[in-house]
């Protein structure tokens, strides 16, 4: 059984979403489908099983605070 999901992060511009996006998209590459659309990132997980899935959307959330609270801090 696949479970697949989306997460949408919306951002304040387009600098902030373009920062995360490329400051994630190396450890994502080969784990989710990623896209940038002006301020928002959305990326698309797809699992096989629903502990995977949970632990990459965990990862990406938790990857995402962190690179959050530096733009914070640095902008």
């Amino acid at each position: 059984m696949k479970i697949k999901g989306n997460i949408c992060l919306n951002y304040k511009d387009q600098k902030s979403a373009k920062l995360v996006y490329d400051s994630l998209e190396i450890d994502n590459k080969n784990y989710l489908n990623s896209q940038l659309n002006e301020n928002k990132i959305i990326y698309e997980i797809t699992s096989d099983s629903l502990g995977s899935f949970l632990s990459t959307a965990d990862d990406l959330i938790a990857s995402e605070i962190v690179v959050e609270k530096i733009l914070e801090n640095t902008l």
